[in-house]
């Protein structure tokens, strides 16, 4: 069992930056692909980043490639998205989510998520 708690989301505005964090439970964070997702009003969930157990690789949407940046500490239990250069579009609820290292390949989906936090609201002002 993992438990999220995500932070850092705000008000900011166009070409502004933020830091989301996410705190996680569990002895077993280390092995997990980790993934930040968004959701705005009235749309799907949709893929940001994802980055794999070992932090060596990442994955970005193209929509945020060059902007957004994910990282984790595996000694803090903890995952990262810096956000730079944000978007009225990047508006949304960001969630943070764990995946099992077997869904690889799968990542950008959000049914391969097993646990997921509560989400933080980013808010980018024009």
């Amino acid at each position: 069992q993992v438990q999220l708690v995500e932070s850092g989301g705000g008000l900011v505005q166009a070409g502004g930056s933020l830091r989301l964090s996410c705190a996680a439970s569990g002895r077993t964070f280390s092995t997990y692909i980790m993934g930040w997702f968004h959701q705005a009003p009235g749309q799907e969930r949709e893929f940001v980043a994802a980055i794999i157990w070992s932090g060596s690789v990442t994955y970005y949407a193209d929509s945020v490639k060059g902007r957004f940046t994910i990282s984790r500490d595996n000694a803090k239990n903890s995952v990262y998205l810096q956000m730079n250069n944000l978007k009225p579009d990047d508006t949304a609820v960001y969630y943070c989510a764990a995946a099992s290292s077997r869904m690889l390949g799968l990542h950008k989906e959000a049914s391969s998520y097993d646990y997921w936090g509560q989400g933080t609201q980013v808010t980018v002002s024009s």
